[in-house]
């Protein structure tokens, strides 16, 4: 029998507090998620009430809490609660009846149906991760596209973010064997790769076309594949048929077009003198306050101390959850803001004239770390001018045209668009001949670029366009 021992180790781990956990996920929330977590936040909390509810704000006074236990610290945090308070009242004013029932109506009314990235963070909170992990996956998760593909280069994300490129690679290895298959790829042959090692077939046949002769098959140069592989053409096609077996979108099936209850977290529009103005939504929002009673029965309870330390914790609690709303709103409108400062082509003309333009940048002047500005734009979308788009659309890296204007990715990828809607169907645009006339209008991106958009665009290669 083996000798049984015993061994002693050390290490160091990150855990948030509860606290601090459920900050980061109403920072997290857009619009709907948030409304949902807050009614939740009310059914747990009995303290919490919803401030529209009620005709006036009754102040409270000293002696109202003069005889309860440890009354210097409840008065060390009764000025930032009144603070909470007349935020929650300035925002909240106007707001009647027929606002409240209509927000029950509108809650009430909304199936939504499971996002790309909700699916993600259900298997990211059920992994068993520990809690820096857990933040780490959900910065990719936040930066995928809607065809479940990254967005943007790890190197880049680790600079914007200032996070050790590791610890991203890490996070997207993660998400990498999340379902579905094929998920967190930076391109399609990743893709893939990705999908074959799912099923099993890393090793095999299909793994070495995909990584190594992915363009032959685009053209059906089976022929000349089966020859250079040597083995017989059947052997290809039947390798090659599996293949298109598989999802070059992974993230496709969980859009959902005809939904009709995106609501904007922001809408920038023009101001009544001409410039642009962001403002947060919400208008559908619990509006949360501490319940007076509940303050009263606190200072009453002087004889029974199970009851004064339940209310004391329920109140403590509950004024996190307001404090940690009025963060989140002030940081997503300041994000707004520098928006509107930084992008005013944008707003003038169109995607086309998005500028590149970095989470540290907006980090920088909010003065915040850059995760929380990824966090913060997580799943958010902006009302524009130029309609409804994603807030991280407005955060990437980009080129210099020949005549020394910065243009982002995304105007790249809109002019890319623009080119193959104008194209004869007949005569489909190569990469090549698209590279080209990217050229010309100034955008000096590389074939590779072009392919690699036009797969984010979910844009078939020129043979796969072609109509007769």
């Amino acid at each position: 029998m083996a000798d049984a021992s015993l061994h002693q180790s050390l290490s160091q781990q990150q855990t948030l507090a509860p606290q601090m956990r459920q900050s980061l996920e109403i920072l997290q929330a857009n619009t709907l998620e948030l409304g949902q977590l807050l009614n939740q936040a009310m059914e747990i909390n009995p303290v919490l009430e919803d401030i529209t509810e009620h005709e006036s704000l009754d102040e409270i006074t000293d002696s109202e809490l003069e005889d309860s236990e440890n009354y210097d610290d409840w008065q060390d945090s009764y000025d930032d609660d009144m603070r909470d308070l007349a935020i929650m009242e300035r925002r909240n004013q106007g707001m009647g009846q027929d606002a409240i029932e209509a927000r029950e109506h509108f809650y009430n009314s909304i199936v939504a149906p499971l996002t790309l990235q909700e699916h993600l963070i259900e298997q990211i909170r059920e992994s068993g991760l520990d809690e820096q992990r857990q933040e780490d996956a959900k910065i990719i998760v936040g930066n995928l596209t809607d065809h479940g593909y990254l967005d943007a280069p790890l190197e880049e994300l680790a600079i914007q973010l200032q996070i050790p490129l590791e610890r991203l690679e890490d996070a997207l290895a993660t998400i990498q064997n999340f379902d579905p298959p094929g998920v967190g790829a930076a391109d399609l042959r990743e893709c893939l790769l990705l999908q074959l090692d799912f099923l099993g077939l890393g090793a095999g046949l299909e793994a070495e076309i995909v990584d190594e002769h992915l363009d032959e098959v685009a053209r059906n140069h089976f022929p000349q594949l089966a020859k250079k592989l040597h083995l017989p053409i059947e052997t290809i096609i039947e390798a090659i048929d599996h293949i298109r077996t598989l999802d070059p979108s992974p993230g496709s099936r969980f859009q959902n077009n005809g939904n009709p209850y995106v609501q904007p977290d922001v809408e920038i529009k023009s101001g009544d003198h001409g410039e642009w103005v962001a403002s947060l939504t919400g208008s559908y929002l619990p509006r949360l306050r501490i319940n007076d009673e509940y303050k009263d029965l606190l200072s009453s309870s002087t004889d029974d101390r199970k009851t004064r330390n339940y209310l004391r914790n329920q109140i403590r609690d509950g004024r996190a959850v307001i404090r940690a709303i009025d963060q989140r709103q002030e940081t997503i409108l300041a994000i707004a803001r520098e928006i509107v400062d930084r992008q005013q082509p944008f707003l003038e003309k169109g995607s086309r004239h998005l500028k590149p333009m970095t989470m540290n940048d907006i980090a920088e002047v909010i003065g915040v770390h850059p995760t929380t500005v990824s966090r913060a734009v997580a799943g958010k979308y902006v009302d524009t001018p130029h309609g409804l788009m994603e807030m991280r659309k407005f955060f990437a890296t980009g080129y210099q045209t020949s005549d020394g204007k910065d243009v982002s990715n995304e105007g790249v990828r809109e002019a890319l668009q623009a080119l193959i809607n104008s194209e004869n169907s007949a005569k489909p645009l190569s990469d090549s001949k698209l590279e080209k006339l990217l050229n010309e209008q100034g955008i000096k991106v590389a074939r590779r670029t072009v392919a690699k958009y036009r797969e984010q665009l979910g844009i078939l290669p020129s043979h796969l366009r072609k109509k007769y």
